[in-house]
This record gives C-alpha cells, sequence and structure tokens, in this order.
C-alpha cells in the first residue's frame, strides 16, 4: 500500500515538495515516520494511548531532523475542526479507521475539509463487498454464508466492526467535494495469513503478486482491504 501512497503523491505533486500531511489513526507511526524521513511534515492524530506511547517511542528514536517534521496530537479523528483550519494539509490520511466508526459520513466531510485545493485523502477500509472470502478460504461455511448481506464482522482483535463498500464510498467522496481518483485492492492473496507467520523466501514475488492483483479487476474486487484515493477539487 505505501508503493500505491507514494505512486498518488507523485503524480499529483512536484517532485521534491515537502508535504502537509496528516494521519488520523496513526497507530503507532509506522506511515508518518515513513513520510517524514521523504522530507514531508507530518501530524498525526490518534485516541488509543497505548498506540500514541508507541508512537512517540518511536519517534525518539530517529534522528533530530525527523523528529522535527513530526507532531502528536493525542485525540479523536472526527475533531480535526477542532485542532485545524480548513485546507491545512495536502495529504490526509485515513487508514484502517473507518471499521471502528458507525457512521463514517461526518468524520469524512471533516477530513476532506482539511485538504487544500488538490490535495489527496487515502483511505484504507475492509471490503465489505469480500467479507465471505476469508472463511470461505478458512472452509467455515456457516460464516461465510452469514458474510454475504452483512457489512459487519468480527476482527483479529476479536472485535466487532464494520466494512465499506466501494460504490457507497465513491458516492460519499463525490459528495463531499474529494471524488475518487485511484482505488486499489490490499491483501487479495495473503488475508488468511497468520498475524505470526514467518516471511516467506520468495518473498519479492508474493509482493509482485500483490501488487499486481491488487491494480487488476477482477482481483482487486475480492481484496481483504481497499485502497482509495479522492482528490479535493
Amino acid at each position: 500500500m505505501a508503493r500505491q501512497l507514494d505512486e498518488q503523491i507523485a503524480g499529483r505533486f512536484p517532485v521534491g515538495q515537502r508535504l502537509r500531511v496528516l494521519d488520523v489513526g496513526m497507530g503507532q507511526g509506522t506511515q508518518a515516520l515513513r513520510l517524514a524521513r521523504a522530507g514531508h511534515q507530518v501530524t498525526g492524530v490518534e485516541q488509543d494511548c497505548t498506540m500514541v506511547s508507541a508512537a512517540r517511542e518511536a519517534l525518539a528514536a530517529e534522528p533530530e531532523g525527523i523528529r522535527g517534521r513530526v507532531r502528536i496530537i493525542e485525540g479523536d479523528g472526527r475533531d480535526t475542526g477542532v485542532h485545524f483550519l480548513p485546507g491545512s494539509f495536502d495529504v490526509v490520511l485515513c487508514h484502517g479507521v473507518l471499521m471502528y466508526v458507525e457512521e463514517p459520513d461526518a468524520l469524512l466531510a471533516g477530513l476532506a475539509r482539511m485538504l487544500a485545493p488538490g490535495g489527496l485523502l487515502s483511505l484504507l477500509v475492509r471490503n465489505a463487498d469480500a467479507l465471505a472470502m476469508r472463511p470461505g478460504l478458512a472452509g467455515d461455511w456457516a460464516a461465510t454464508l452469514a458474510s454475504f448481506d452483512t457489512s459487519s464482522y468480527r476482527n483479529r482483535l476479536g472485535l466487532d466492526v464494520r466494512a465499506d463498500r466501494l460504490d457507497t464510498l465513491t458516492g460519499t467522496l463525490a459528495g463531499i467535494g474529494a471524488p475518487l481518483h485511484a482505488w486499489y485492492g490490499v491483501r487479495v492473496f495473503t488475508d488468511t495469513a497468520a498475524d505470526d507467520a514467518a516471511v516467506p523466501d520468495d518473498v519479492e514475488a508474493l509482493l509482485a503478486a500483490e501488487e499486481r492483483a491488487g491494480r487488476t479487476d477482477p482481483y482487486r474486487r475480492v481484496a481483504a482491504l481497499l485502497h482509495l484515493c479522492g482528490v479535493r477539487g
């Protein structure tokens, strides 16, 4: 997914431009630090205090120049209007967050307001149109049948969360002034892999296969996750 994000950034902004990035739900800061290392100014928002601590610890291990490009705010992504003026960012990331938000439209509208004209909104969501794939490949037929007519599921943390549909989010993005520009599938072939699975010897071939499938119909439509990129008009 990092390659897809970099591709979209490179296609929208001049080479070498230092972008203002907002990472909502930054987790332990992996994406924020990666972008800061690339020279961008990153503000991360995270409400989980454990994740905030992990992100601060990871940031403290970075060189001074990178530390100076990252700001961490402990808070809710729905409160961006409290912390920032409209149009304050060139890129807004919201990865792995919408599944925990029961009604995401207000959050997405707030994030779109944070974008400067031409800015990029990057979303990573669970694919509601493919919820039957994981239990089906695992041979759990009762769970497979129950997954066809719902957007709810239980994640690997044991939490009951929700998924999003491509068509619905396409309409939402158009309605908030950041229409869909590109979309990809993520974890087409690897969704059933255990979290602690060893890195295979042929990992480069695996990544190449995932990258190709994530850009190609019909494979990307059955991916576990969807990466959507909207552009502020």
